[in-house]
């Protein structure tokens, strides 16, 4: 028993190590100087340490503005898709109503269709309400997915309607239930669908490619693309901004890391 073990840490170690060799390359790369990138010998650690690769960026690329516009987007477009998709997962979930079976098959529906399909009636209607060209044509979309209200309502239907009922009959609203008993309950759902939703959001890089055009709108992930054409083959800033656009996203891992986890132990002891 104790051999096994052994060799499934080892191996998840392996399999670790894999994954976290690249990232660790770019966060390394990203203080060497530019003449040690492109060496005949190029080197894991950097010879030398410097943090003129950031201090470029910052303030050539204007990558402050392109960090604030993707974390507004980010931020917003979560909280949005937390609060919309958990009430469609809480009605879909516990509320029987006419037409509520045809609605989730939709649903699970376009969850089959890829962006690319939907990517041209969602420009058709960004535009025709004027919103294209803003942070809102990023935004707006990712307030809603079928992903999300889907993952909700799995997840909610596993809390016993018992508790709800007993709520009603001791003379709770619905809102008191949703926000007191529903909301608590869901948490390691929230956490899930909240690291997800802002891990899309940030990473984008096609649909904002799509619906904007402004440099100034620009996201983290455009102004990375943008910024070899319009500086030159600058990797050393490159390599650095893609360095500092994993922070975030570790950040939001770290703090919802306890849900998430529960979430995952909870699904494999209800399986």
């Amino acid at each position: 028993m104790r051999n096994k073990l052994t060799f499934q840490y080892i191996l998840a170690s392996l399999i670790l190590l894999v994954f976290l060799v690249p990232v660790l390359y770019i966060i390394l790369s990203s203080f060497k100087p530019s003449n040690d990138l492109f060496t005949a010998t190029p080197t894991f650690f950097p010879k030398v340490f410097t943090l003129e690769n950031y201090a470029n960026a910052l303030r050539r690329g204007n990558f402050l503005r392109y960090i604030f516009n993707s974390f507004l987007v980010a931020t917003t477009s979560t909280f949005l898709a937390v609060v919309i998709n958990t009430m469609s997962g809480y009605a879909l979930a516990k509320f029987k109503f006419k037409g509520s079976t045809i609605i989730m098959m939709v649903i699970l529906s376009t969850i089959m269709l890829p962006l690319e399909v939907i990517m041209v009636p969602i420009f058709s209607v960004l535009r025709f309400f004027g919103m294209y060209d803003s942070l809102w044509a990023l935004i707006i979309p990712a307030a809603a997915t079928p992903t999300g209200i889907f993952l909700m309502r799995q997840y909610l239907i596993t809390i016993p309607d018992e508790i709800l009922q007993s709520a009603r009959i001791d003379g709770a609203s619905e809102w008191k239930i949703f926000t007191h008993i529903v909301l608590p309950n869901a948490k390691p759902a929230i956490a899930t669908l909240a690291i997800f939703s802002f891990m899309w959001r940030w990473n984008d890089y096609v649909w904002p490619l799509i619906a904007i055009s402004s440099p100034k709108k620009y996201t983290l992930q455009l102004a990375i693309a943008n910024f070899t054409g319009e500086f030159g083959s600058d990797y050393s800033s490159i390599i650095a901004m893609s360095a500092i656009s994993m922070i975030p996203m570790l950040i939001v891992f770290l703090i919802f890391q306890k849900q998430f986890v529960q979430g995952t132990v909870d699904s494999g002891m209800k399986g």
